[in-house]
């Protein structure tokens, strides 16, 4: 068997080309940016150029896409439709030329919004950003693609939610770096619910329907159980060997109105700020996802929810060594 990881130099990328090597599969990377930890395997291409991307993906078994473009302040805007969008539709156009019959993309639960609880892969479509309209857009592209031949293709789209690990500077890391530097602010009552996924776990189970995956399939990709905010916080001062409390609660409306207030400042400075009201109000609502990967496959996680908040505390924060050398920055 042999894959190419387009956006393999990425952070989900970066581990599950590792899984890769470690299981002796051969594979290539195809990304704008040179591979960390990979460099003998990486062709620099971006997916927005038709012809050179044609000029370099070669015939393979699996296409897996992971590339994307995925913060919450991307400017220009456009970028988002760029990559996320007409980067796919290359993708396609040349697996389509080469004759490559099986793609995996990964897509995201924001396609669903503000969602409510619970929510599955029947779940409404109903995005609030540029982020989850792109994804959705290119999901029905790669729809498009597989209806086309259904019989000799195989399609696997994944829809994570939140993924967190070892040398991620996203949302994550951020929360858990303030709780590790005693300058945490618990904002709402904490009751909200938060679905999470841990990188290893995510690589796994893209590595898992590389090998597995037949027809068209759809997944989020959910490691369970999740954690209220209180119990996400209560468990991170656990490991850091903190007395376990929450602290004290700021109301909503008072962090709301605080992230409006860095709002103003990055839009008066141009600079990207850490807190910004979006954020607040993604960490203030529930984000609570349902998979049917464990009702429809025989896929097992390796890693504990709780094991990789253990080894992404302990790399980042625990050891006496800089971990800086290598750094993936995402929401």
């Amino acid at each position: 068997m042999k894959i190419t990881v387009i956006g393999g130099s990425g952070f989900i990328g970066s581990n599950l080309c590792s899984l890769l090597e470690e299981s002796g599969i051969g594979f290539e990377i195809i990304d704008k940016k040179p591979s960390a930890f990979f460099s003998d395997k990486v062709k620099i291409i971006d997916i927005r150029n038709l012809n050179k991307l044609r000029e370099t993906l070669d015939f393979c078994d699996v296409v897996i896409n992971l590339a994307a473009e995925h913060r919450d302040d991307v400017t220009p805007k456009s970028l988002y439709d760029e990559v996320n969008v007409e980067g796919s539709r290359n993708i396609i156009s040349v697996c389509k030329e080469k004759n490559i019959k099986h793609i995996i993309f990964t897509s995201s639960v924001a396609v669903y919004g503000f969602a409510p609880p619970n929510t599955d892969e029947s779940g409404e479509i109903n995005y609030f950003n540029d982020y989850g309209r792109t994804k959705w857009e290119a999901e029905k592209l790669y729809r498009e693609w597989y209806e086309e031949n259904p019989v000799e293709r195989t399609l696997t789209i994944i829809r994570p939610t939140v993924v967190f690990g070892e040398r991620n500077r996203g949302n994550v890391y951020n929360l858990l770096k303030q709780i590790a530097y005693g300058i945490f602010p618990m904002i709402g009552t904490g009751t909200n619910v938060k679905s999470m996924a841990y990188v290893e776990n995510v690589a796994s189970f893209i590595l898992y329907m590389a090998q597995h995956g037949k027809g068209y399939q759809l997944f989020n990709y959910v490691d369970k159980p999740d954690f209220t905010m209180n119990d996400l916080v209560l468990t991170v001062k656990r490991i850091l060997g903190r007395k376990a409390t929450t602290g004290i609660h700021w109301p909503y409306w008072l962090g709301f109105t605080g992230g409006l207030f860095f709002d103003f400042i990055a839009n008066l400075t141009g600079k990207k700020l850490p807190i910004s009201s979006i954020r607040i109000k993604k960490f203030c609502a529930t984000t609570q996802f349902e998979t049917s990967i464990y009702k429809k496959t025989s896929f097992k996680p390796p890693v504990t929810l709780e094991e990789g908040l253990k080894r992404t505390i302990e790399f980042e924060f625990l050891n006496n060594k800089t971990n800086a050398d290598v750094l993936f920055f995402s929401e």
